[in-house]
């Protein structure tokens, strides 16, 4: 029966120790001070809509491919008319906002014209040239773009 012991001693420990009778105290909410009423005002610095640093000037690469350099776009910039090529999922929404934050201009209107690819043969191969998007951009008279730098 030593065999056994190990389970006796168990049995009178769990006699020897009672279980303690638990007293809840009550909880007590701490109150809430109120804040000073000197709080330090952030100086809110409203930027232009139309900034150099803005999401619109960002993702101009998206927008516009390069500026279209041609007999015709020399003679319409002379009326405030100037030619960009642009990507063909563009729209003249972003044309404008990209246009007016890039060069810090104001747009009045923008018209957008399709290039189709065209048939090309050279001997006894046929191709294709390829077609591209162009946006005409008309910038308030009195402002300029500068498109070839000095």
């Amino acid at each position: 029966m030593a065999i056994f012991d190990f389970l006796k001693k168990r049995e009178i420990k769990k006699e020897i120790e009672k279980p303690k009778k638990v007293v809840k105290k009550p909880v007590v909410q701490k109150k809430k001070t109120p804040l000073p009423i000197k709080v330090a005002e952030k100086k809110i610095i409203k930027k232009p809509s139309l900034h150099r640093y803005s999401k619109h000037y960002e993702q101009g690469y998206r927008v516009l491919k390069s500026v279209h350099i041609t007999e015709k776009a020399t003679e319409l910039a002379e009326k405030n008319q100037y030619i960009f090529k642009v990507f063909p999922d563009s729209n003249k929404q972003e044309i404008k906002k990209v246009v007016e934050s890039i060069y810090s201009v104001d747009v009045v209107s923008v018209n957008i014209i399709n290039i189709h690819r065209k048939r090309k043969k050279l001997g006894k191969s046929i191709g294709w040239k390829q077609g591209y998007k162009k946006a005409i951009v008309k910038i308030k008279q009195g402002q300029e773009i500068e498109i070839l730098p000095r």
